[in-house]
């Protein structure tokens, strides 16, 4: 493990920009992004599209390790290139971003008001090719709809058995089970996920290290003993459907969480934008994350 990229990830002001959209939530992305279906004429120009507009993010003057600590990638992406170098590597050589990869294959079916993800069978392959590239730790989601408590231990357990296995292919994996901010139960849940995630988080070795992504909890500062735990690297908070302004409000109240925002980070970001529009744009979304996730 490189220990300049897990001090940074303990202790280093700023948050980690989530640029891991995978296939099914491309065509949106792109459409927020002011490029429709028009755009590309199948999937691999689709991919291109996401690749050249991730590019144009990551290569940005705002775009460094100064405010941004720490940036999630799709498995396609960490794959190609930026000016011929490899993503995770550019993002960390160039910019001082520690790179991370999403490993999971999206959700399985509802089932206790839960959805655990769907099995990874090539967990180890990706582990390997996550080392090759220079990449930190990974990241994998499950999503929790109500506070069924048979529910939420299944996807808790699900999360640290594959957890264990990148801890033990030498990567940090964050953890993210979140909860649906539209979720009539949503306190509730939160409190159950907690106890849950304490109890998994304890058991840990002290060679083991885990982060975790959480919805950003109805009461403030519920997860600070997560916060705080000796095993847990960082908490990081996801938008979760919120407007950048609401996410940046209710994350300002939870001392030590960080962002981890995807769609809120480049709201107002277009493909018609002038690059010295863009960056202005671009600079604005990161400072106003940025001062959310050192309050």
């Amino acid at each position: 493990m490189n220990n300049e990229m897990l001090q940074q990830m303990r202790s280093g002001n700023g948050f980690i920009a989530a640029l891991d959209q995978s296939g099914g939530s491309t065509p949106k992305a792109l459409s927020l992004y002011g490029l429709d279906s028009s755009a590309y004429s199948n999937e691999a120009e689709m991919f291109d599209r996401m690749h050249e507009m991730r590019s144009r993010l990551i290569k940005s003057p705002s775009f460094n390790g100064s405010r941004v600590i720490g940036a999630i990638l799709f498995e396609m992406t960490m794959e190609r290139t930026i000016d011929g170098i490899g993503t995770a590597e550019y993002l960390w050589s160039k910019k001082h971003v520690v790179p991370f990869l999403k490993v999971d294959n999206g959700l399985a079916d509802e089932a206790n008001d839960v959805q655990l993800m769907k099995p990874i069978p090539e967990l180890s392959a990706r582990i390997a090719a996550a080392n090759k590239h220079g990449v930190f730790g990974t990241k994998m989601r499950s999503v929790i709809n109500l506070a069924n408590q048979a529910g939420i231990d299944e996807v808790v357990k699900q999360q640290f058995e594959v957890g264990k296995e990148i801890i033990a292919g030498g990567l940090v994996p964050i953890i993210e089970p979140e909860v649906s901010i539209k979720s009539p139960e949503k306190k509730e849940a939160e409190a159950l996920l907690k106890k849950a995630l304490l109890e998994y988080a304890n058991s840990l070795s002290g060679d083991q290290n885990i982060m975790l992504k959480l919805s950003i909890p109805t009461v403030p500062n519920l997860y600070k003993e997560l916060v705080d735990h000796p095993r847990v690297v960082r908490v990081v908070a996801l938008s979760g459907g919120y407007s950048r302004d609401e996410a940046n409000k209710h994350l300002a109240e939870n001392a030590g969480v960080i962002a981890s925002f995807s769609r809120a980070l480049v709201e107002g970001l277009t493909a018609q934008q002038s690059d010295a529009e863009f960056d202005k744009a671009l600079d604005a979304s990161i400072q106003s994350i940025y001062d959310a996730s050192i309050k």
